[in-house]
């Protein structure tokens, strides 16, 4: 039987570059997003696609069971959906807070439930959860954005210390600022959630600059590497990398984030 893996966000950056990876090293992969049309591409690679909201059960069930279905299996799951909700915790909808939510962190939640018997019975899996640097540190405007990676992070190693006992790994990927659209729609996010006459209108510019000075030149098929060795290691980390770089943000942030922070306020204040 061929190894199967599931992929979500699979439309545009490390998603898409993923399928095309594992397609490349004879996974049999499927390739599930929102917009089924921008996956045209890996579907003529042999990749099979399906349409998928993880905010929507249905959707999910849809999509695992399609694989159960055809191939009886499921060796690893890739949760890469997710978006950034930014702007002011004070004008940021509790609405918008809610979907950010339900994308980042209970979508792969769902998934994981719904992958995890399969696994179980076959003994042996992979649950690869994408967080980012951002599950560790944090800059303004990306609140409920770091509340989601924070979340996953420790909810992936909840369930790992409850399913290693059956074989079944679960480990996260903590990309850094990346060559991609995300940024930009990020930020578009934000200043579509700035009220009228913002008083947090600065701050919106000042941040995106900081962060696009920040990126780590890392592109989509660099962090599509990073899933393959997550899903694939014999000896699975709990935590994945791109760069020395990342690994020493996070680091600094969660052991020295007196420093953290005023290296971040003056940053932005600078600029």
């Amino acid at each position: 039987m061929g190894k199967v893996v599931l992929i979500t966000g699979a439309s545009n950056g490390m998603g898409f570059e993923a399928a095309k990876l594992f397609a490349e090293n004879q996974w049999i992969v499927y390739a599930g997003a929102r917009r089924l049309e921008k996956m045209a591409p890996l579907e003529q690679l042999g990749i099979k696609t399906i349409a998928l909201d993880v905010t929507d059960h249905e959707s999910n069930v849809n999509f695992v069971q399609t694989a159960l279905n055809e191939q009886h299996h499921i060796d690893v799951l890739i949760n890469n959906a997710g978006y950034g909700e930014y702007g002011p915790l004070e004008e940021v909808s509790l609405e918008k807070a809610r979907t950010q939510l339900d994308t980042n962190l209970l979508g792969a939640a769902d998934l994981a439930q719904l992958v995890l018997p399969a696994m179980r019975a076959k003994r042996s899996g992979r649950i690869v959860n994408v967080s980012s640097v951002a599950g560790n540190l944090y800059t303004p405007l990306g609140g409920w954005y770091h509340v989601t990676k924070f979340g996953l992070n420790v909810w992936s190693d909840v369930l790992d210390s409850e399913v290693k006992q059956f074989g079944i790994r679960s480990v996260i990927v903590q990309p850094g600022v990346t060559k991609s659209s995300w940024g930009k729609i990020a930020f578009e996010n934000a200043r579509k959630n700035l009220t009228k006459d913002s008083a947090y209108e600065k701050l919106v510019t000042s941040t995106s600059n900081f962060l696009e000075r920040s990126s780590s030149g890392a592109t989509s098929v660099d962090l599509a590497k990073v899933f393959y060795r997550a899903a694939t290691d014999i000896k699975p980390k709990q935590r994945y990398f791109n760069s020395t770089s990342d690994r020493l943000a996070v680091y600094m942030a969660r052991n020295h984030p007196k420093i953290w922070r005023s290296i971040i306020d003056r940053a932005i204040k600078n600029k």
